[in-house]
């Protein structure tokens, strides 16, 4: 209906397609399930996704179905793309989902050996054109969608540097505690420290058309969690998105389906409840979707 009607939203050739990291430094934060949602969300408002699992956990591949260590070999993978580099690019280890316009690049724990591969390949030859190896394997697929999103590793390890540069967009998950905020601040720390030295070994660091940092697993009816989330709003400022990630019953009872919460078919808490959760997943990924507008030709909320 959408193609009939001329009302998709999928970019211009011209465009660059979105290429958006998931990051932070500490696991626990939310960071599968916002990567997972805002894939789904931006599905269903019609735009062309591939959501790229570059943790070896394997979290995001199991909510789409696979049992990551049984339904998938050990190729299968990026690890597979990078050893191979098939002449057909990563679209040989893209899989449909059940999704509409919404692709994957599944993951298992053989993706965890590229840790140790690659910091191994960077001692022996003194170089880091393999930390391009996982943007190589983007820029294969890139002409296919609209947006890509990447799910890396709760680590500053070589697979998460590998999709830090492959990525154009940052989006930091943070829950409301002090312990979260410490961690995300010495991540933005590393991080900062890494791309001046990766700058002055590689003579390159990469261009983020954004960087947004979401409050996550927040509850608002904390004064704890309301007093961090106005500390850091006005500490990071612009970079914080002004909505943010509710902690929900309803996201750990999706979960406990093998489900997210666009996927379930009647509310499992209360109707209040799945009402909240999903106003809340709709403001913030909403307000990425708009990010990701800004860099098409202005187009914004205009569109």
């Amino acid at each position: 209906m959408r193609e009939v009607f001329g009302t998709r939203p999928w970019r211009r050739a011209e465009d660059p397609a979105a290429v958006i990291s998931i990051s932070n430094f500490k696991g626990g934060v939310g960071k599968s399930t916002t990567a997972i949602h805002l894939a789904q969300y931006l599905a269903i408002q019609g735009y062309r996704v591939c959501l790229i699992d570059c943790d070896s956990q394997a979290t995001t591949t199991m909510m789409f179905g696979y049992v990551p260590d049984i339904d998938l070999g050990e190729r299968d993978t990026l690890y597979g793309y990078i050893h191979d580099m098939p002449p057909g690019g990563l679209r040989s280890f893209v899989r449909k989902t059940h999704f509409y316009n919404l692709d994957l690049v599944p993951a298992n724990l053989k993706l965890y050996n590229l840790e140790y591969e690659i910091a191994g390949y960077i001692m022996q030859n003194q170089s880091f054109d393999v930390i391009d190896s996982i943007a190589h394997a983007v820029e294969t697929i890139v002409d296919d969608y609209d947006v890509i999103i990447l799910d890396p590793p709760p680590a500053l390890g070589m697979i998460s540097l590998g999709v830090l540069t492959a990525a154009n967009a940052l989006v930091i998950p943070m829950p409301p505690s002090i312990i979260d905020f410490s961690s995300t601040a010495s991540f933005l720390d590393m991080l900062n420290s890494t791309m001046k030295q990766m700058e002055m070994a590689y003579r390159k660091r990469p261009v983020y058309n954004f960087v947004k940092i979401v409050g996550s697993k927040a509850d608002e009816g904390k004064s704890m969690h309301r007093e961090i989330l106005g500390m850091t709003s006005k500490l990071f400022g612009r970079y914080m998105l002004n909505s943010v990630l509710r902690n929900s019953a309803e996201i750990d009872n999706a979960s406990s389906r093998m489900k997210t919460v666009y996927e379930l078919e009647r509310p499992v808490t209360s109707h209040e409840v799945h009402s909240r959760c999903l106003t809340s997943l709709n403001a913030v990924n909403y307000e990425i979707e708009q990010e990701i507008l800004k860099t098409w030709s202005g187009r914004g909320s205009d569109f």
